[in-house]
């Protein structure tokens, strides 16, 4: 049996309605772009509820504030710019075709991603325990203003929505370790890693924004 070229092998990624590979990997990153733009639409509507609920509850947003914990906003924070930096390093690792450099990247954001997520665990755990929850399930007195249920709701909307694209990210980066463990990616091909890449940079931005916004009022 005849067996398939290099470059065969090396166009194995290439689905039959590209051109070549470098028109699949535009065609790709364009996508993507689109739906971070999609993305961005939607969380710009989370953002204008909050600008008008502050604008209408000032005094409210100060004292419910208080009520979150800065500190591990802070290395919330720390941990997702982290997580940036060692993605764009898998990228790198990639285009250098350093296999070993995709896999321990790979590895070390879906780590700091999981340490993101506990620690918000323990956050919500820690507000569940004394009656802070959102909209008419929020029975906690230890704030003097009748509507703090709506800052606790937006709240919970913001980083419980933005929580799920940390979720989902981790799956993307889980599945995207497979396959570099299978040698999946290199110089000729490494779209998957790039487009997965630009998504989870969109969701550390998010954070970066809901960082202040919810923790640093004063």
């Amino acid at each position: 049996m005849e067996q398939p070229s290099t470059l065969e092998k090396k166009q194995d990624h290439l689905q039959h309605h590209f051109v070549d590979s470098d028109q699949q990997f535009e065609s790709a990153k364009m996508g993507m772009w689109i739906f971070l733009v999609t993305e961005i639409l939607f969380f710009g509507g989370l953002f204008a509820a909050y600008i008008v609920f502050r604008s209408w509850y000032p005094e409210l947003f100060l004292l419910a504030s208080d009520h979150l914990d800065t500190f591990w906003g802070a290395v919330n924070t720390v941990v997702l710019i982290s997580s940036s930096l060692t993605v764009a390093m898998a990228i790198r690792s990639a285009q250098l075709n350093q296999q070993k450099g995709i896999i321990i990247n790979l590895a070390i954001t879906i780590a700091l991603a999981f340490v993101f997520m506990v620690i918000k665990y323990f956050e919500y755990t820690e507000k569940f325990a004394v009656g802070i929850f959102p909209g008419g399930y929020y029975t906690y007195e230890g704030i003097a203003h009748d509507q703090a249920n709506i800052f606790f709701s937006i709240y919970y909307m913001m980083t419980g929505l933005h929580g799920i694209h940390v979720v989902v990210g981790i799956g993307l980066m889980v599945w995207l370790l497979l396959r570099a463990r299978k040698g999946h990616f290199s110089s000729e091909y490494y779209t998957p890693v790039e487009i997965t890449g630009l998504y989870w940079h969109l969701v550390d931005i998010i954070w970066i924004f809901l960082f202040p916004l919810l923790y640093l009022i004063d």
